[in-house]
C-alpha cells in the first residue's frame, strides 16, 4: 500500500511502543539508557520502550506555542530547563516577532511548571549526563516540539540523544536529523496530516493516566534513579 494510503497502521500506542522498543532494541543493545516520554501522548509509547529496553523510565515536560489564530499551528516550544524554540518559519507565517510572542511563552512557562510538579510527585528528574537518551512521542508532526526537548537535554550533557517515534512527517524528520544523533521513526507517511490519523484508537490521555504510567514505573523498578 502506498505511504499515501497509510490509515490506522497501528492499534494503539502500546502497540506502537512494542514495535518501536523492539527496533531500539535490536539497534542499540547494550546502550547505557534512559527513556524520556513526552506528556501526554508520549508517555505510554515510552513505558513499553522502556520495557523493552530494561532502561529507566521519566518524562520531559514541552509545551508547543500556538499561533494566536490557529493554536494548532505551531511557532515554537518551551521545555524543561528554560529552554524556548522559536521558528523561524513558524513566525514567519504568523507574521509574529519574538515580543508579540513574549505573553505566549509566559502563560505556558506557568503550565510547564504545574505539569512538571504534577507528574514528578517530588521526584527530581533522572541523571542523564553520559547516557543514552531515548526521546519518545507517539507522533512528530512539525518537529519543534521534539525540537525543543533535544535542546532541554542536552544541556544536560548526554551521550546520545536519540529521537524515537512510530510516525513523523518527512520535513520533521530532516529538522530533527539536525539537532539528534539519530532519529528512529517506524513509518513516514506523505503528506501527513495528523498524528491520531495513523492510529486505529487514539484516544486523549489525562494527566492523571500519565501519572499512573509513571507510578508503575518507578514502583516496579524499586528506585526513581533521580538526582539528589
Amino acid at each position: 500500500m502506498p505511504e499515501t494510503e497509510l490509515t490506522g497502521v497501528f492499534r494503539d500506542r502500546r502497540d506502537t511502543g512494542h514495535r518501536l522498543g523492539d527496533r531500539l532494541a535490536a539497534k542499540y543493545s547494550g546502550a547505557d539508557a534512559i527513556v524520556l516520554g513526552l506528556p501526554r501522548g508520549g508517555v505510554p509509547v515510552a513505558d513499553e520502550v522502556a520495557r523493552r529496553l530494561g532502561a529507566p523510565l521519566d518524562v520531559i515536560v514541552v509545551r508547543k506555542l500556538g499561533a494566536p489564530f490557529n493554536p494548532e499551528f505551531a511557532i515554537g516550544a518551551i521545555a524543561s530547563g528554560g529552554i524556548v524554540y522559536l521558528s523561524p518559519y513558524g513566525l514567519d507565517q504568523a507574521g509574529l516577532d519574538e515580543a508579540d510572542v513574549e505573553p505566549l511563552v509566559a502563560r505556558e512557562r506557568a503550565e510547564l511548571a504545574r505539569r512538571e510538579e504534577l507528574y514528578r510527585r517530588g521526584r527530581g528528574p533522572l541523571e542523564i549526563e553520559d547516557k543514552t537518551v531515548f526521546l519518545v512521542d507517539d507522533g512528530i508532526a512539525t518537529g519543534s516540539t521534539m525540537e525543543a526537548a533535544v535542546l532541554a537535554v542536552r544541556t544536560a550533557s548526554p551521550r546520545r540523544v536519540i529521537v524515537a517515534s512510530p510516525t513523523a512527517s518527512r520535513s520533521a524528520v530532516a529538522l530533527l536529523e539536525r539537532a539528534a544523533d539519530a532519529v528512529e521513526v517506524l513509518k513516514v507517511p506523505e503528506p501527513y496530516f495528523a498524528v491520531g490519523l495513523w492510529y486505529a484508537s487514539f484516544p486523549q490521555l489525562s494527566d492523571d493516566e500519565v501519572v499512573d504510567i509513571l507510578a508503575r514505573h518507578h514502583g516496579a523498578a524499586g528506585t526513581d534513579g533521580s538526582k539528589s
